[in-house]
């Protein structure tokens, strides 16, 4: 298998299975963003979406469905095997064969991080039930390291609608709504994410100068934008017909051609953010949360005046506050009473625990 070299890239046309045996050492990929064959006669998906055939390369390779257990446990297992400790894997799946793949990674060290919907718009037509029009992407990690998440890469944990309400935890809820790219009188192949979701997933799971694998490039949609973020790339294509098409086009890529577009969050630095907490800061995060609750503040009003008091972030004090086994019972935002959880689970009041 001769592989093919650019700037920031490394590909092989042929079986990702044998050629990651042969081609990754172990512990050496970043991460991973792959969108495996379905087993569902993804040959024939152009009848599924009304497409032009014409604008479809050709070569599209399935996996028959009678084999897509085994197949996905083989090439799951050379995932694990090439993922550094800590590094993380994006895989996109319907529904109709995802039990084979999550049983393939339950048979794995990899961690279950995520479970996320990918919402997108014009699913299958159906008249006679629900309309499909959803994916799965399962998002795990390799134990034994510290995996790469991007808190604040797209929006910064204090930036706000209009409405107060967060644009970093709408961000990353786990339920994407990004739709599928229209591509009239282009060049496509049978089923391609589009380029948010891939952006999306190379932000929060990765680094400029990581090393990103496709084990199944199809129209080389990932490694694309990979290396257009200014990341390395690496994978496989078992198609001679969509490996020819589409490397020409990969060779053109400028590395780093994407990061003009991409959004500028605005990030607060808090003066103590993270930073570990001291004995003191700790009894003043008792004190004065109890203070503000005696005073008709509310939970949420409270942890906001200490962000701004002690210079740490909301998801800090929250952790804080729960090391402290405090369970705050509030009715109507008002305190009510405490329970401290200690080793006979006692009932005490707010004067007693202070």
């Amino acid at each position: 298998m001769v592989p093919v070299e650019i700037p920031n890239g490394i590909f092989y046309n042929g079986d990702c299975i044998s050629g990651a045996k042969e081609h990754i050492p172990p512990n050496t990929i970043d991460l991973i963003i792959t969108d495996p064959p379905y087993g569902i006669n993804g040959d024939m998906l152009h009848q599924h979406y009304n497409r032009k055939e014409q604008f479809v390369v050709e070569g599209y390779v399935e996996v028959p469905e009678s084999e897509y257990g085994e197949f996905s446990y083989k090439w799951i297992q050379e995932a694990e095997r090439i993922l550094r400790p800590g590094g993380s894997i994006f895989i996109v799946s319907g529904y109709t064969n995802l039990y084979h793949i999550l049983y393939a990674l339950r048979q794995t060290k990899l961690k279950e991080i995520n479970h996320i919907i990918w919402k997108y718009n014009f699913g299958v037509y159906t008249s006679r039930k629900f309309v499909s029009s959803h994916y799965h992407i399962l998002y795990y990690e390799k134990p034994g390291g510290e995996r790469t998440f991007n808190l604040e890469s797209r929006y910064g944990t204090d930036e706000k609608l209009p409405d107060g309400s967060s644009l970093n935890y709408q961000d990353r809820e786990d339920v994407w709504i990004i739709n599928r790219e229209y591509k009239p009188g282009q060049i496509k192949n049978k089923n391609e994410l589009p380029l948010a979701l891939l952006i999306k997933m190379l932000q929060y799971g990765s680094n400029e100068g990581d090393l990103v694998c496709d084990l199944f490039l199809g129209g080389f949609s990932t490694a694309k934008t990979a290396i257009g973020l200014n990341r390395k790339a690496i994978g496989f294509e078992i198609s001679n017909q969509m490996f020819e098409t589409r490397i020409k086009e990969i060779k053109e890529i400028i590395p780093g051609n994407l990061l003009h577009t991409l959004r500028s969050p605005i990030i607060k630095e808090k003066e103590n953010q993270g930073k570990a907490w001291t004995n003191d800061e700790i009894e003043l995060l008792k004190n004065r949360f109890s203070q503000l609750i005696t005073n008709n503040t509310t939970k949420k009003e409270a942890i906001k005046i200490l962000e701004e008091e002690l210079g740490r972030g909301r998801w800090s004090i929250e952790k804080a506050l729960n090391k402290l086994d405090l369970d705050i019972k509030l009715k109507r935002g008002r305190l009510k009473g405490y329970q401290l959880k200690n080793d006979i689970n006692r009932e005490v009041t707010l004067s007693h625990f202070l």
